[in-house]
């Protein structure tokens, strides 16, 4: 919860475009066989029990072979709408405790992208899912302390400069600083964040992890970026990420892929006015939830995620100095109540299950967000992060 959204458009070289219905593209090597390309596409598909709900065949794309991988019809039927938040319970996978039913969701949800997602090779592909994976679990491990002033890091690892934020000491590991600040079960604390600044913690482990097996240079460059000056906000999103979807043509309101970072908008303009209550930061991790920074073992559902950022209206107050703030324990009474009364529950959503209007704007829009995050290609042939 901090700084609105910045509006963000595509490059013309984003690794999305849009075809109707959608579906994964990956192009092969000229060094590689089509054979063996398809080969480790259709193993992936095995490893994962995907067989059933994708479709995989070659094709000629831009005078490239290519590996088209779409949604069968069981799975389009699991996902009317584009909509993928029910794709864990109907096919029963166990997301939490195994890893493999977590990456099936993720390809699953991916392969249903109402665009197209492109690849220039197997070995983006297979990254892109376990980014997302270490994304999703980092986010589902991670407990912190709501502060938007907070400047508190674990002193071993971290140390701090106005002008320079929070940057790597000499000699420790970036994952390793990542880990001790987000999770208080290694560390013992719990720290200040923002949620904004705390997603992207959890993005820079994510691909920390990645970087550290697939492309071990560019994750020292990273590293070493770190002990300098951190990267935040806009520059943290342009480097790291690409935005798919547009506020012209909107991604469905129920369409989320485990492991990438998602932001609701708060629409109440009185109540945006409060630092840190503008909207919210935070990731789908699987199985209809999305992770609570705060409180851990307590994730959002759609649900109630809406019914949060609706009722802070209804906890906006003054302190005793006349500056104002929102009283939590009045918004976890007002959703409670709303949880229990079917028709106010039905009015809210109502309202809140509606794409937000443009920045700037408070009219009849609601709190879902016209487009999603991804991250940007890893691996060193084909990375497109460039670091400033």
């Amino acid at each position: 919860m901090i700084e609105s959204k910045p509006e963000t458009k595509l490059l013309l070289s984003s690794p999305f475009c849009n075809e109707p219905g959608g579906a994964i593209f990956v192009y092969i090597d000229e060094d590689d066989q089509d054979s063996a390309a398809v080969g480790q596409i259709t193993s992936l598909l095995s490893r994962l029990g995907a067989q059933a709900y994708l479709n995989i065949e070659r094709i000629l794309r831009e005078g490239r072979s290519a590996v088209r991988i779409s949604a069968s019809a069981s799975l389009r039927q699991l996902t009317p709408g584009f909509d993928t938040t029910a794709i864990s319970q109907a096919l029963r996978l166990d997301i939490l405790n195994r890893a493999k039913d977590l990456d099936l969701e993720i390809l699953l949800t991916m392969a249903r992208c109402p665009i197209a997602r492109i690849f220039p090779n197997v070995r983006e592909l297979e990254s892109a899912i376990r980014v997302r994976r270490f994304a999703a679990q980092a986010a589902r491990q991670a407990e912190l302390s709501f502060d938007t002033e907070g400047l508190e890091r674990p002193r071993q690892y971290w140390s701090y400069h106005p002008e320079t934020s929070f940057t790597l000491l000499p000699g420790v590991s970036l994952v390793d600083a990542l880990v001790h600040t987000l999770q208080p079960a290694l560390s013992g604390v719990t720290y200040t964040f923002s949620c904004f600044r705390a997603s992207e913690y959890i993005l820079l482990l994510a691909l920390a992890l990645e970087l550290r097996e697939v492309n071990p240079a560019l994750h020292a460059q990273i590293e070493a970026r770190w002990r300098q000056r951190a990267m935040m906000s806009e520059e943290f999103q342009a480097v790291l990420l690409r935005e798919y979807g547009s506020q012209q043509a909107p991604l469905a309101l129920k369409y989320y892929v485990p492991g990438e970072r998602i932001w609701f908008r708060n629409p109440h303009e009185p109540s945006s006015d409060v630092r840190g209550y503008e909207g919210s930061w935070l990731y789908y991790v699987g199985a209809g939830q999305f992770n609570n920074f705060w409180k851990r073992k307590t994730p959002y559902t759609l649900v109630t995620k809406c019914l949060e950022i609706y009722h802070w209206r209804h906890g906006l107050s003054q302190d005793p100095t006349g500056k104002l703030t929102i009283d939590e324990s009045v918004v976890e009474q007002r959703v409670a109540a709303s949880l229990l009364n079917p028709a106010e529950l039905e009015r809210i959503m109502g309202l809140m299950m509606r794409y937000r209007d443009p920045g700037g704007v408070y009219a009849q829009g609601g709190c879902i967000d016209t487009t999603r995050e991804a991250m940007r290609m890893l691996h060193p042939q084909s990375t497109d992060i460039a670091l400033p």
